[in-house]
């Protein structure tokens, strides 16, 4: 990257805009397992007479994008990291700007692939003999711009081999299903600790599993969901949410295959009761919108799920 022109006099005032870590949160969590060999996990105390074991978990931060700065004050560098193991969309922008110019110019849009670190501005003064002042906004989006979905095969349903289970929401439900990034979604009721399975295979690009709690407050609650986000060759990705606490068994990075157990379901985040949410994203022009997908039924048939449904994956 081509160095700007330096100051050797003046020293600009910087203002990042980012959303940083906050720091880890601490909570008691109480497991136990029933009668049925299942563990669960709550952040309050059970009634029960079976062994209660008590911890202290710590949430993780969820920030995919963390940012530093090298260089001289006179002609600050700004590197960027992508904590998630697939690429991510990065939008950077500069606001208030007085006497500023950077390379490359912006606004502009990057794509940093998973797990890595790059430099991508560097900022310093349009006329060096006067003061300069700027603010660094960015704005993140998981997935490359532009990507286009085509599976090969209908989904596998998400679910474990024996049973059946109601389709609670499917496209364009009312309660929940009414954004771009919802809209074509699919709600499995199922109960708690009830094993999730990949319907694709992919990279697990990122996971959350360190939340216990459940409430209708979409934007409290939202961002509180237990998920695992996997990415598929064509760029698309599958997320499964709502899932139980530490209930995801598949770790960023790791290659998965179409039937593989990745979690357990569960009753986390903007819920109104245990069930898994499950959905296909791209992204678009820097916003996540959700596509239309068939399962494959046991028969071997492709269809498309109706709220309503009993569905079965029977393999």
């Amino acid at each position: 990257m081509n160095p700007l022109p330096p100051s050797s006099r003046l020293v600009p005032v910087l203002a990042l805009l980012l959303t940083l870590p906050a720091a880890a949160l601490a909570q008691t969590i109480y497991s136990y397992t029933d009668e049925h060999g299942i563990t669960h996990f709550t952040d309050r105390k059970p009634d029960t007479d079976v062994e209660v074991r008590v911890q202290q978990a710590t949430r993780e931060p969820q920030t995919l994008l963390t940012v530093r700065r090298s260089g001289p004050d006179d002609a600050p560098v700004w590197w960027f990291r992508n904590r998630s193991h697939g690429p991510l969309s990065v939008r950077i922008d500069l606001a208030d700007a007085v006497n500023v110019v950077s390379e490359p110019e912006l606004p502009g849009v990057f794509v940093l692939d998973g797990d890595s670190e790059r430099e991508l501005v560097t900022i310093g003064a349009l006329d060096p003999r006067r003061s300069w002042r700027y603010q660094l906004r960015t704005e993140t989006v998981p997935g490359r711009t532009g990507a286009r979905h085509r599976p090969e095969r209908p989904y596998r349903l998400p679910l474990p081999p024996d049973g059946e289970f109601l389709v609670g929401q499917a496209f364009g439900g009312e309660f929940s299903h009414n954004e771009p990034a919802s809209y074509y979604a699919v709600d499995f009721s199922m109960p708690i600790g009830t094993p999730v399975h990949a319907a694709r295979e992919g990279v697990v690009m990122d996971k959350a599993r360190w939340f216990s709690r459940a409430g209708t407050h979409r934007e409290y609650h939202g961002p509180r969901a237990n998920f695992v986000r996997i990415l598929h060759d064509d760029g698309s990705m599958a997320v499964y949410a709502h899932l139980d606490y530490n209930g995801v068994s598949v770790q960023p990075g790791q290659q998965v295959r179409r039937g593989q157990q990745i979690g357990r379901s569960g009753n986390t985040g903007f819920s109104t009761g245990p069930h898994l949410h499950f959905v296909i994203q791209v992204n678009r022009d820097m916003q996540l919108v959700s596509v239309p997908f068939e399962f494959e039924g046991w028969n071997g048939e492709a269809f498309t799920p109706r709220a309503g449904t009993r569905v079965s994956a029977g393999d």
